[in-house]
């Protein structure tokens, strides 16, 4: 055993408790046993007569033969503290319950100390499961030394048996909130990345070091730092969802692609992201957009925290990704309804009236109001059914989108009537763009045989001082003035035609 003594001492004054030595043997603070090993031995020295070369296979294959070892081993004298250990009362009680304290579990233990003996080692060292007398477990490290003078026939071992229950309970407890927290982290339904910003924290020092005080500015005359710190993030480990979410088949397939995951717009929130860090804050969150590897678009909540005891150099940062890519669709959907007519996807009055006061307000002037009245919708919805009245409505949109360019705007303002807004364009630009609209009217017609398109269109440029909605009103009056004449027309000549009422 290692904790022996240098110094040579007969086994009697080991053993004998009125010796100088005070009884070393009982004294010792460790369970001890001496046991004889001579009939161990003895069978070893068969085996090998025998021919066996490996003794693990030998005695795998033959479970008998560990028993037979086991039962050759007599056991001479053990401590106090192994009776202690044991809850024996004494000797005699330890040694008749022999087979309590040493359970089937020893089987594999005992073929691994048999193999060090055989491999010529002077003891051996395992970790075994002990039993007291009471039926209490221990986990036990035992340690064995054949004594000086004992080599050739093995009579006397000296083995320790060192208690290590509380230490191998507090591993495993340790190892079970391990695996608890791996459990949690790979099957959370949640995006979830850990990474290392460690070099991020010294860049950002280093800027500061070098007497920067304004980061937002630095960060806006240098967006080359922020590429610089986006490169140098080290992603230590992500879990399951994360591959889910973004279609990789393996963690190796998305590191290695990781370029096409953050991308585009990515800079901008991530020099923000910088930003709160120059200024301490190590918990944050923000909605950013993310890509699949196929390309997909997605919108994350990201949730961003460096790890308890990490604040000194950010070694340890974990990232939380929730997918809000079907609450923004829905979000955008209910923006786009608020907006635009269901129909015939133009924008809504209410976006026109808003529309309106913003260049009441800001301009550009002057501004172009182009009212224009769908000819014959109630009769299309009179004769043919309210779904040919619908598909007219279309035609409609087919050609407002067409003809309309930005910055100008079209709005379905009623059932069958249209404005087109054209901030900073002349009464001269307004019938230009009528002229275009009747064009593609006359293209539309060409590739439909049913209903034939029409419409009246009014026009009005606000005066200097006009309030814009009085120019719509007077552009409204002047499409009702042209469409008073064009049904004029139609009862004198039995013909439709597009025309346009100026003011």
């Amino acid at each position: 055993m290692d904790t022996l003594s240098s110094e040579a001492l007969p086994l009697e004054a080991l053993l004998d408790e009125s010796s100088s030595k005070g009884g070393v043997f009982e004294l010792a603070p460790l369970p001890l046993w001496l046991e004889d090993y001579s009939g161990v031995k003895a069978l070893m020295d068969r085996w090998r007569a025998e021919g066996v070369v490996s003794l693990r296979e030998h005695l795998e294959a033959r479970p008998d033969l560990v028993e037979e070892a086991a039962h050759a081993i007599r056991i001479l004298a053990v401590n106090g503290p192994t009776l202690e250990l044991f809850e024996a009362a004494d000797f005699d009680e330890l040694t008749a319950n022999l087979g309590v304290i040493f359970s089937r579990e020893m089987f594999s233990t005992h073929i691994g100390e048999l193999c060090q003996l055989w491999d010529g080692a002077t003891g051996f060292e395992s970790q075994a499961v002990n039993y007291t007398l009471s039926g209490q477990r221990r986990e036990v490290q035992l340690k064995a030394r054949i004594l000086p003078d004992y080599e050739d026939d093995w009579s006397r071992v000296l083995i320790s048996t060192e208690d290590i229950t509380e230490h191998v309970e507090q591993r495993r407890r340790l190892a079970d909130k391990e695996n608890f927290a791996r459990g949690l982290f790979e099957h959370s339904p949640i995006s979830l990345w850990v990474e290392d910003f460690s070099t991020v924290k010294e860049l950002i020092d280093g800027v500061r070091a070098s007497g920067v005080v304004d980061f937002r500015t630095f960060t806006d005359v240098h967006p080359e730092f922020v590429r610089r710190c986006m490169s140098e993030i080290r992603i230590i480990d992500v879990n399951r969802h994360t591959l889910e979410l973004f279609e990789a088949p393996s963690k190796e397939m998305l590191l290695r692609r990781i370029g096409e995951v953050f991308r585009d717009n990515m800079e901008q929130p991530f020099r923000e992201q910088l930003i709160d860090l120059w200024n301490g804050k190590l918990f944050q969150q923000r909605e950013v957009v993310n890509y699949s590897l196929s390309g997909e678009e997605l919108h994350v909540h990201l949730q961003f925290s460096v790890f308890p005891g990490c604040e000194d150099d950010w070694s340890l940062v974990q990232v939380a990704l929730t997918d809000i890519t079907a609450r923004k669709k829905a979000e955008a959907y209910l923006e786009f309804l608020g907006k635009h007519d269901i129909l015939t996807k133009l924008y809504n009055r209410s976006f026109f009236v808003d529309e309106l006061n913003r260049l009441e307000r800001k301009g550009p002037s002057p501004v172009t109001i182009v009212i224009a009245d769908l000819d014959g919708l109630k009769a299309a919805n009179d004769t043919m059914g309210h779904a040919a009245g619908d598909a007219l409505l279309r035609r409609a949109s087919e050609v407002f989108k067409e003809g309309v360019k930005k910055p100008a705007t079209v709005a379905r303002i009623g059932g069958d009537e249209f404005a087109v807004l054209m901030p900073g364009s002349t009464l001269a630009e307004g019938r230009q763009m009528v002229a275009e609209l009747q064009e593609l009217v006359e293209v539309n017609n060409q590739f439909y045989s049913n209903a034939r398109l029409s419409f009246s269109f009014g026009l009005a440029t606000a005066k200097d001082g006009e309030r814009l909605e009085d120019a719509v009103i007077r552009a409204d009056e002047n499409m009702y003035a042209e469409k008073r004449r064009h049904y004029a027309k139609r009862a004198d000549s039995g013909t439709a035609s597009a025309s346009s009422s100026v003011q």
